[in-house]
């Protein structure tokens, strides 16, 4: 910061710069402080529960999302001003410096009818900020009017109705910001998860109308270097079967899931286990793998995944485990994904033996 002062100072005594310049600058390149409140940042129009864009900030959706103990998720991109992301086949796009992804996870009343309304638990921010992103995270009140700024998690009890009719009811855990990092970590730093080119390619019903999402960004400036639609790839939908393979979809829900730390870059890169959509190596993957640290965890199975035998295979037993000395993911759920699990059971069978 120190250096950032001297060469304004010396802008300045040459008159390149006006001191409101430097000012505006300067001030674009500090992190600010946290807000108390969720509606302090502007994000949604009118009253903050009804979730509705304001003026700059552009809703999204992905092709297959992380599982969340069944929660529905809301979720929303705020560029800086003027500020765009350039293309990337493969990797979470590069995001600008001042660029906001905005999370916010709800549980509707009755999954069978949406117009019976929805409970809002918590909405997730990633900032970047000059020296990386920042996760900040808020709970929403009881009386549904605002979120408020927690940094030590909390617990929700909820009861709701899933899509069979069945009542539910559940313990939600809202992670602390430790935990926030545990996930979103690629080389031991800060980073999203989810929006990439590939999980971005796909519709979603605008105002305006439905339109592909990467091409929506485009016409609004924000992307660019696009390459044709037919060359971009895209990610399957866990569940919808016309979207790709059993091996497509399952593999899509196992990197969204566990590839965040199961990557090279990432957290658990010393277990040899890769789960990137774009890895190829067999053993990478799993087939036939041995663990490299065996021992409960592995519920004495000798292999990460045998092919036909999602019985006899270790990821699948850590999907259904909910015990947190051997549940994968470690952070983030606390239910089993019954039917995320049936996928990769489906596809384990599939594989030639």
């Amino acid at each position: 910061m120190k250096k950032l002062w001297i060469l304004f100072g010396s802008l300045l005594s040459i008159g390149l710069l006006s001191f409101h310049s430097v000012f505006e600058q300067t001030s674009e390149l500090l992190p600010a402080a946290p807000k108390e409140k969720l509606s302090d940042y502007g994000f949604f129009e009118g009253l903050p529960a009804a979730q509705k864009p304001a003026e700059g900030v552009v809703p999204y959706r992905l092709n297959t999302p992380l599982f969340t103990d069944y929660a529905e998720k809301l979720r929303f991109v705020k560029f800086p001003d003027g500020q765009s992301v350039a293309y990337a086949a493969e990797q979470v796009l590069d995001f600008p410096v001042g660029t906001t992804l905005i999370k916010t996870f709800y549980f509707p009343l009755d999954a069978r009818s949406p117009e019976k309304g929805r409970r809002l638990i918590e909405t997730r921010l990633l900032i970047h900020e000059p020296k990386g992103w920042k996760a900040l995270e808020y709970v929403w009140n009881e009386e549904q009017t605002d979120a408020f700024l927690e940094v030590a998690g909390d617990t929700k009890e909820l009861s709701w109705v899933d899509r069979s009719g069945q009542t539910r009811t559940q313990t939600y855990s809202i992670p602390n910001l430790n935990q926030c990092k545990g996930c979103h970590n690629s080389n031991e730093k800060l980073t999203p998860i989810g929006p990439s080119s590939r999980q971005l390619n796909g519709l979603f019903a605008y105002e305006e109308g439905a339109e592909n999402q990467l091409i929506y960004w485009q016409k609004k400036g924000l992307l660019i270097s696009l390459p044709a639609l037919s060359e971009v790839p895209k990610a399957a939908v866990w569940d919808d079967t016309t979207t790709g393979t059993v091996a497509e979809r399952a593999r899509e829900w196992l990197a969204i899931n566990c590839a965040h730390c199961h990557r090279p870059e990432g957290p658990a890169r010393t277990s040899g286990l890769f789960l990137q959509t774009e890895e190829t190596n067999p053993t990478h993957i799993g087939i036939k793998k041995t663990p490299v640290a065996a021992g409960r965890g592995s519920g004495g199975r000798l292999y990460d995944i045998v092919p036909g035998h999602p019985e006899q295979s270790i990821l699948v037993y850590r999907l259904e485990s909910s015990d947190p000395g051997e549940m994968m993911p470690e952070l983030g759920r606390k239910l089993v994904h019954q039917e995320g699990i049936a996928l990769i059971k489906e596809w384990i069978r599939s594989i030639p033996e």
